[in-house]
């Protein structure tokens, strides 16, 4: 039995209200990375803060949304499905337990010996900048362990298909930081500043926990303070854990990797390299996280006869790769044509210069070489945690840890001295060659659920119809470009992607593209709503 009669259906609905979360979140986060650029740039003091939140963002992202949802979901919401409420409250109150009392442990060990992560992650930061770095460090670990800790929250309420809260969260991290910038932005140099935005951040991480724990209480009939390791489903979280977390940190390695590498180049490529990322993840969140996100609790609770499931998670898992190809191609093509639009409608203010948007583009550029293979191989990752395979997803994201790395020392330092290249430009070699390694991560993964479950992938066609669209739309995008003067990002980036997007969706709809009927249907829908 089934969980959804109509999974294309159920899965555009979930995954619509995870995206709208995650646009609002990012959108907030767009706005406190052009505040952030407008008192910043990118200078050391941004270098130290973008560097700085780094560091204990590792422990967010080893404890947090990704992991615990692929090893507490899984378990969460078979139970659920079973109707096992009782044991499924004891579960979920034990991964609390255990998880506060691991982040605790890690954010005091991690205060103690920020000096010595310093001189791993950023070993070029010298002096004054150095000094501020771990600064800001000690500050931030505190709040991102209250922001592994919402994971939970989010593990909780996605498994009860709460997908808005959850996801909208992050809005009021954004919020403080916001404003502590504006609020003290103008009395403060660029060094004591950045220490008040580290507090700002805190702040956000508390609240952004606190504000989701009403929803969850309500859901949880009982919560009994216990370790529960002599659960077996507490068990099998742990167990499930353990790779998963390996496997988030091997990809977080390989960014503290591209951050050390930066650290080699001259001033503002760290700075540099977090907007680009910030803008690549952007599609990354809202297509292909919003999608795996939505899918990963229905996922796991399928149940039937073997060729059942195996032929309802295959028809699921292409429906979704479709979704998700819809989208991010024009993104990518987007970020070839018009990176340095993209980037100065964001950042372009005050410190931040034309120049250092041309420079983001570059970077950016690189980024977009593997976006959609990142983007497609979320929910080929999220099929196997559904199916509790945290090993096959690990063993491939170490090898292209292991390649990335590599290749982006070659690409970074050596090569572009080596060409008459200007070295800041290495940290572009950076994202290229990312890109590169994401392509064969994504051919490994297809490859293995393949044999598990049937043919699975996009039609050749299909691509081709999204790429002859994006191409169109990138063309009428430089036309807009190429008419407005450059001095002014935001109206630029109104007329510029403005005329992609209506041309893009047009020649989607001149194809037939069931991915734009079904929108404009959405559109149509909640326009005669609003009526």
């Amino acid at each position: 039995m089934q969980p959804e009669e109509h999974p294309q259906a159920d899965l555009r609905r979930h995954a619509s209200l995870v995206a709208t979360g995650i646009l609002l979140s990012r959108i907030a986060g767009l706005v406190r990375d052009r505040v952030f650029a407008h008192y910043f740039g990118i200078s050391d003091a941004a270098d130290a803060f973008k560097a700085a939140l780094r560091i204990p963002n590792f422990l967010q992202n080893l404890f947090g949304e990704g992991v615990l949802s692929a090893s507490f979901i899984p378990v969460y919401a078979a139970l659920l499905a079973k109707d096992e409420r009782d044991q499924a409250d004891d579960v979920a109150a034990a991964v609390f337990c255990l998880l506060s009392l691991v982040i605790s442990l890690l954010v005091l060990i991690g205060v103690l010996v920020t000096p010595f992560l310093i001189d791993a992650i950023a070993p070029g930061f010298k002096g004054a900048k150095r000094e501020l770095t771990i600064d800001l460090v000690r500050i931030l670990f505190p709040g991102a362990g209250m922001l592994a800790l919402s994971a939970w929250c989010l593990g909780i309420l996605n498994s009860h298909r709460r997908f808005f809260i959850s996801y909208t969260a992050p809005v009021i991290w954004n919020l403080m930081m916001i404003i502590s910038l504006v609020v003290f932005g103008g009395s403060f140099e660029q060094f004591p500043l950045a220490k008040i935005l580290a507090w700002g951040s805190v702040a956000g991480s508390l609240l952004q926990f606190g504000v989701q724990l009403p929803s969850v209480t309500r859901l949880l009939h009982r919560f009994r303070v216990s370790l529960g390791l002599s659960m077996e489903g507490v068990r099998t979280v742990v167990r499930n854990f353990v790779p998963v977390f390996f496997s988030r940190g091997v990809v977080q390695i390989s960014a503290y990797v591209d951050a050390l590498l930066a650290s080699f180049l001259p001033t503002g490529a760290v700075a540099a390299l977090a907007n680009a990322q910030t803008l690549y993840l952007l599609p990354v969140s809202l297509f292909g996280m919003s999608v795996s996100a939505a899918e990963l609790p229905v996922l796991s609770s399928a149940t039937g006869e073997t060729n059942e499931v195996n032929a309802y998670l295959q028809k699921r898992l292409n429906a979704g790769l479709r979704q998700i190809a819809f989208f991010v191609v024009p993104s990518a093509m987007a970020f070839f044509a018009l990176g340095d639009v993209i980037v100065g409608a964001i950042y372009q203010t005050g410190q931040f210069t034309r120049q250092d948007s041309v420079y983001v583009w570059g970077i950016l550029a690189g980024s977009g070489i593997g976006l959609l293979a990142t983007t497609l191989g979320r929910l080929y990752t999220s099929m196997y945690y559904a199916l509790k395979d945290t090993v096959t997803p690990l063993r491939y994201a170490m090898l292209r840890v292991f390649l990335t790395a590599g290749l982006g020392y070659v690409c970074a330092l050596p090569l572009p001295p080596a060409l008459g290249i200007d070295p800041r430009w290495g940290v572009a070699g950076l994202t290229a060659s990312a890109g590169f390694c994401g392509w064969l991560e994504l051919v490994l993964l297809r490859n293995s659920m393949e044999e598990r479950i049937g043919k699975t992938g996009l039609p050749a066609g299909f691509v081709l119809k999204l790429w002859v669209c994006a191409g169109a739309a990138a063309a009428a995008g430089w036309g807009g470009k190429l008419m407005m003067n450059p001095s002014h990002p935001i109206m630029l980036a109104i007329v510029s992607l403005g005329m992609y997007g209506i041309v893009y969706f047009g020649a989607a709809i001149v194809f037939r593209l069931p991915e734009v009927e079904n929108l404009v249907n959405k559109v149509a829908r909640l326009v005669r709503s609003l009526r």
